[in-house]
């Protein structure tokens, strides 16, 4: 059975790919990555978010906290499972893609609902030093579309699971009724 296809989904994991790795890589960079630094000119707009989001800020760095490091750790991990999940649908056609498009998507979603949770149960205290306006254009929108595609992600590739799943039960049930055990 060929392995169903949904371009949306590629072209998600295909174009995400480079910000999450300029993303983990400002992260395991720091301090060098950061405003002063001498690689920072590869992540300029990060001047501004380590002001917005002090996760990614001096104040993180200073104290040695080790979640934006762990996270950028995750975030490889996603990406080469993104890359599989690329190859294995678009190359190879091996029929287990779905289910690493699945788990890459679950991996994403979780720890970008991780993140959010982090902040909302320390108070804001990464965050909300921010005007709402702020707030919404750097933090929330941006962040928040690791959520909504990697959910529809998963919902989509369930579906396609499930389907499988429930061809392969009709299938191995037809091919043993009236067999004796």
């Amino acid at each position: 059975m060929a392995v169903k296809t949904h371009v949306w989904i590629s072209l998600w994991f295909l174009l995400t790919a480079p910000v999450i790795l300029w993303d983990a890589f400002y992260c395991f960079m720091r301090p060098r990555s950061m405003t002063g630094g001498d690689l920072h000119w590869i992540w300029e707009p990060y001047g501004l978010y380590q002001e917005v989001d002090h996760v990614y800020g001096v104040e993180s760095l200073q104290r040695n906290d080790g979640f934006p490091n762990a996270q950028s750790f995750m975030n490889i991990i996603e990406t080469l499972l993104n890359f599989t999940y690329l190859y294995f649908t678009h190359v190879s056609g091996a029929t287990v893609a779905p289910l690493i498009g699945f788990a890459a998507a679950t991996m994403t979603l979780s720890k970008t609902v991780l993140y959010w949770a982090q902040e909302f149960y320390c108070g804001w205290c990464a965050t909300g030093h921010n005007d709402f306006k702020t707030l919404l254009v750097f933090w929330i929108l941006p962040n928040g579309l690791w959520i909504v595609f990697p959910s529809l992600i998963v919902y989509t590739l369930g579906k396609d699971i499930a389907a499988t799943l429930g061809t392969a039960q009709r299938r191995a049930f037809k091919a043993t009724s009236g067999k004796k055990n």
